[in-house]
């Protein structure tokens, strides 16, 4: 009796179990993709840089050293500014400007070719200032083959000597010297003429004169002081300052020049003490002396 009692018991048990609720299976985690926050754009300014700008400058041909150290200065100072230049002999250059040349600046050798241009209004306002002075100098070639010693020594026949043309600013200032030295008793009323005559080339600016002078193709040449310190080749004979000629320099903004203030700039910068001693280093003088 208490065996089938006992196993009424766990049949109802068995059927109470069967029927209560099945627990519902735990859904798995549905992902959840992150956010994406787009990153911020930060604004660069433009970076601010000048147009580039061309500053031509005319200049006679013995500035060719100095003024190849004050353009780069001057190119220094002012960034996007490249400085050209054009050396030549200061009448050629007053020809190509009287011919329809625009420059910046012009820088001559003397004022004979710059006057003109001030008067023909082809000089901006305010005219042409002086910047520097040079002296003349006799050079000989390297070893001195005809052995010229002396100024008298240019009157030997048979000497070949080399000059710029006297439509050359130091052209003309060589045969001034050479007309000083003939008042003085001690070379002779003919002296010029003697050594004109020993004259066998007539060059078209200073350099060409160094040059064939230097090449031994002439005895001896009358060059500006600063062209003989920048051939240390060559030999010389100085000029007593009785005979010597001083040559002035002036410089001009041109009245067409395509930048007129940079052009004031540059000549401001060559009459500053910082282009002054650039001239100095090279030999030249300031103006008035």
């Amino acid at each position: 009796m208490k065996k089938r009692l006992a196993i009424a018991l766990m049949i109802v048990l068995l059927a109470v179990t069967a029927c209560a609720p099945q627990a519902a299976p735990t859904a798995a985690p549905t992902a959840v993709p992150p956010t994406t926050v787009p990153p911020t754009e930060t604004a660069v300014p433009p970076t601010a840089t000048a147009a580039p700008r061309t500053l031509t400058v005319f200049a006679a041909a013995s500035l060719t050293g100095a003024f190849g150290d004050i353009g780069k200065a001057f190119e220094a100072a002012n960034p996007g500014v490249a400085v050209t230049f054009n050396f030549a002999g200061s009448q050629a250059l007053r020809t190509q400007i009287e011919q329809g040349a625009t420059p910046d600046v012009f820088a001559s050798a003397d004022h004979k070719n710059m006057d003109p241009l001030v008067q023909e209004n082809l000089v901006a306002a305010g005219g042409a200032k002086d910047f520097a002075t040079n002296l003349l100098v006799v050079i000989l070639p390297p070893g001195n083959p005809a052995n010229v010693q002396t100024l008298s020594d240019l009157t030997r026949a048979g000497l070949k000597i080399d000059l710029a043309d006297s439509s050359v600013p130091v052209g003309n200032y060589a045969r001034q010297v050479l007309t000083n030295m003939s008042k003085d008793p001690t070379y002779g009323a003919d002296y010029s003429d003697k050594v004109l005559a020993n004259v066998v080339s007539n060059e078209t600016d200073v350099k060409a004169v160094v040059s064939k002078v230097d090449l031994g193709e002439a005895d001896a040449g009358i060059v500006y002081v600063t062209d003989a310190a920048a051939a240390p080749g060559l030999k010389s004979i100085p000029i007593p300052a009785d005979y010597n000629v001083i040559a002035q320099y002036p410089i001009a903004t041109l009245a067409a020049s395509p930048n007129p203030d940079l052009a004031s700039a540059f000549v401001d910068y060559v009459l500053s003490a910082d282009g002054q001693a650039i001239l100095n280093k090279w030999g030249f003088a300031p103006a008035g002396q």
